[in-house]
C-alpha cells in the first residue's frame, strides 16, 4: 500500500516534520517544539511531567512576557531617538533600571534551575565504589530490589562495570557497579579499574561502600583520602556518599568512629546492611535529597535546555550592558543596542528570532514524522 502511495507522488514525512509544520503555522513556538522531542525522549515521570509543562506553554509565556515589558520600553527608546534633535527623553531611566533588574532577578532564576532541569532530563549518574568485597554489588541489587550483579566473597568478583536505572520519587538515578578499586592482580582487573576511575570522571554522585567489618576507621580514612586524591580533578563537583556497610557484622560499631573534618561526617554518613536491606529506604531518600534540595522548585518553571540556557545567559549579560550604560549616563542609542540584544535572545529561545540552520538541527533530532 505505501509503495502504491509513493507512485502516486506520495513522499515519506521528513523528521519532525508536522511539529515544524505546527511552529511554522504559528500553532505552538519553536521552544514548545523542543518539548515535543524532549517528550517522547522521557524516561522518567519527572522529565515526562517537565516535558509537558514546556510544551503546553509555561516556560514560553514566561519567556514572551519578559520580551513585552523590554519591547515596551525600547519602544519608548527608539522613539526617543527620532526626535534626538529635540533633546526629549520618553522612557525614564530610573524606571528602566528598575525594571531590567527585575527582568534580571526572573532570568537568574531560570538560569539556576539549569542544574536541576539536566537531573530531571538526562538522569543522575551514580556510581558505586570502593574497595573489593565491600558489598558494592549486593548494595545495588537491594536498591534494585532484584538480583542483578552476581555477589560472591571473593574479593574482585566484578570486574566490569554495571549499569542499570533506579527511579526515586520520580528522578532517574543510573546506578553505576564498578570493579574494587586496589592495585590490580592481573591485566583484565586493571581494565575494570581504569573503567571506574572514567566512570567516577562522569558521575554526579559518587557512594563510597566500606565494610565496617574488616576496616579500621584509620584505614577507611587512608582509603578515602587516597581515592579523593587519585580521582579529585576527576569527581570535581561530584557529590559523595559514604556507606557503612555491613553493620550486621559488627552492630556495635559508632558511626562516630568514623568522622573526620572535611572528609566523613553525620551529614553524608549512612550505616547499612545490603544484605539484610537495613537502612535502603533512607539511602535512597539520601540520594533523591543530594540532588534534589528544594523539592518545591519542581513546581516552578525549570530550565531543561542548553540552547535555551545559553540564550538566557547572553540576554543576561546584555542587560548587564544596559545597566552599566545607565549609570555612566551613556546616549539612548547605545542603550537601545544593548536592548535589542536582550530581545533577540529572548526571541531566539521562542523562534521569534530563528535561521534555517538552526531550525534543521532542532528538528533533525526527532523521529520520522512527528
Amino acid at each position: 500500500i505505501i509503495q502504491l502511495f509513493l507512485r502516486q507522488g506520495v513522499r515519506h514525512a521528513d523528521r519532525g516534520e508536522f511539529t515544524l509544520r505546527a511552529f511554522l503555522n504559528g500553532q505552538m513556538d519553536l521552544s514548545q517544539a523542543e518539548a515535543v522531542a524532549d517528550l517522547i525522549a522521557s524516561d522518567s515521570e519527572a522529565s515526562h511531567d517537565l516535558a509537558l509543562q514546556q510544551m503546553r506553554g509555561g516556560f514560553s509565556d514566561q519567556i514572551k512576557e519578559l520580551r513585552q515589558e523590554l519591547i515596551d520600553f525600547a519602544s519608548l527608546i527608539e522613539l526617543e531617538l527620532d526626535f534626538g534633535e529635540e533633546d526629549v527623553e520618553f522612557a525614564d531611566r530610573q524606571r528602566l533600571e528598575d525594571l531590567v533588574q527585575q527582568i534580571q532577578k526572573v532570568i537568574k532564576a531560570l538560569l539556576d534551575s539549569f542544574h536541576l532541569g539536566n537531573v530531571i532530563k538526562h538522569g543522575v549518574s551514580t556510581v558505586i565504589a570502593g574497595r573489593p568485597n565491600a558489598g558494592k554489588s549486593t548494595l545495588l541489587n537491594a536498591l534494585l530490589n532484584e538480583e542483578r550483579a552476581i555477589v560472591s566473597e571473593i574479593a574482585g568478583t566484578t570486574r566490569d562495570t554495571i549499569e542499570e536505572q533506579l527511579n526515586i520519587n520520580g528522578i532517574q538515578f543510573r546506578l553505576i557497579d564498578t570493579a574494587g578499586i586496589r592495585k590490580a592482580q592481573d591485566s583484565i582487573e586493571q581494565i575494570g579499574v581504569e573503567r571506574t576511575i572514567e566512570k567516577i570522571a562522569q558521575s554526579t554522585v559518587v557512594i563510597y561502600v566500606f565494610d565496617v567489618w574488616n576496616v579500621r576507621p584509620e584505614e577507611l580514612w587512608k582509603d578515602v583520602e587516597d581515592f579523593l586524591e587519585e580521582s579529585m580533578v576527576l569527581t570535581k563537583g561530584s557529590k559523595h556518599l559514604f556507606i557503612a556497610n555491613k553493620m550486621d557484622l559488627n552492630p556495635y560499631t559508632e558511626p562516630s568512629d568514623y568522622y573526620k573534618e572535611g572528609l566523613i561526617s553525620k551529614e553524608n554518613l549512612i550505616t547499612a546492611s545490603a544484605l539484610n536491606r537495613m537502612n535502603i529506604d533512607y539511602i535512597k531518600d539520601k540520594l533523591y535529597e543530594m540532588v534534589i534540595k528544594d523539592p518545591s522548585m519542581m513546581d516552578q518553571t525549570i530550565v531543561s535546555n542548553s540552547r535555551h540556557y545559553d540564550a538566557l545567559h547572553k540576554s543576561y549579560e546584555a542587560l548587564d550592558a544596559v545597566l552599566s550604560g545607565l549609570t555612566s549616563g551613556i546616549t539612548g542609542d547605545f542603550i537601545a543596542m544593548d536592548i535589542r540584544q536582550a530581545l533577540h535572545h529572548l526571541g531566539e529561545i521562542t523562534g521569534e528570532i530563528s535561521t534555517d540552520d538552526l531550525l534543521d538541527s532542532i528538528f533533525s533530532r526527532f523521529c520520522i514524522g512527528k
